[in-house]
């Protein structure tokens, strides 16, 4: 069955959620090339420290997603140009009334850019729809850091994710050409799956990420040095010219610090930049 393209119904008096933003090296300072966004998507800037690229905060003025929604982010990073996006907060996927959510995130790096894009949580609550198609297109030269983190079900509140729909899936293409792909579905039942031990193994949460750069089978020892700590499972890959990290954690915050840990290493060592993360990641 395809999610994406289908027509969709939206909450009443909601449009397709869509925010686009290019960015451009100009005199050695990044800027903003071009900007479009609707309700409920919106992107703003926040004031950073002049050794941080540009930074742009997606926000979902809705305060969530449900069944029938449908938002498109498009970030495109122009040669020479250095940005992070991220979302302001958690992105919470409520209980759906029949409807699928479709989200889908286009991200361009063209020739020696760099593109982070930094994911807060996707929370999915029992008996959510969501469908997510990820396209990452990277120029040779190009060096990205993105990933994403999914947290099955509301573990403070008692609530489990047992039925639904989770269509994910991240494209990575260089130069036109997939290089690495990724894609995890499951409908209907969802606590057994989750439950297996050769799959989630009843973890609470996983993590994905992704860099790319000409050097990065060069960090992969370096990354894999980060103990994990206690609740949290970690293994680091390098393939066709990808580092890739994944995470399953049976404590979140666990994964989170850690996570944040190897996103640090990683932006500092491979993309010369600051060992922090952004103010919002802490809030």
């Amino acid at each position: 069955m395809s999610y994406i393209g289908a027509p969709l119904r939206q909450r009443a008096g909601m449009r397709p959620g869509y925010a686009a933003l290019a960015v451009k090296k100009e005199d050695g300072v990044t800027r903003l090339a071009d900007l479009a966004q609707a309700a409920p998507l919106r992107l703003l800037f926040p004031r950073v420290p002049e050794d941080e690229p540009l930074t742009a905060c997606l926000t979902n003025t809705s305060g969530g997603v449900v069944g029938g929604d449908r938002h498109c982010v498009r970030i495109t990073a122009m040669p020479g140009a250095q940005v992070l996006a991220m979302g302001q907060a958690a992105e919470k996927i409520y209980r759906s009334n029949g409807e699928t959510a479709v989200m889908e995130i286009e991200l361009t790096a063209e020739s020696d850019s760099w593109l982070e894009w930094m994911p807060q949580e996707t929370i999915l609550f029992d008996g959510s729809k969501l469908a997510r198609r990820a396209r990452i297109e990277i120029a040779e030269t190009a060096r990205t850091l993105t990933g994403e983190i999914l947290v099955f079900g509301r573990k403070a509140h008692g609530e489990s994710l047992n039925t639904g729909l989770i269509r994910d899936v991240i494209e990575v293409t260089r130069s036109g050409r997939m290089i690495w792909a990724d894609a995890l579905h499951m409908e209907g039942d969802l606590r057994t799956p989750l439950a297996h031990p050769t799959t989630f193994a009843d973890a609470s949460a996983s993590g994905l990420l992704i860099l790319h750069a000409p050097d990065a089978a060069t960090y992969r020892d370096a990354l894999r040095e980060l103990e994990p700590p206690e609740g949290v499972r970690f293994g680091a890959t390098a393939v066709a010219g990808l580092l890739i990290a994944r995470w399953l954690a049976w404590d979140n915050l666990a994964l989170r610090r850690h996570y944040g840990a190897a996103w640090t290493l990683l932006r500092a060592q491979a993309g010369g930049l600051p060992a922090r993360l952004p103010p919002l990641w802490h809030i």
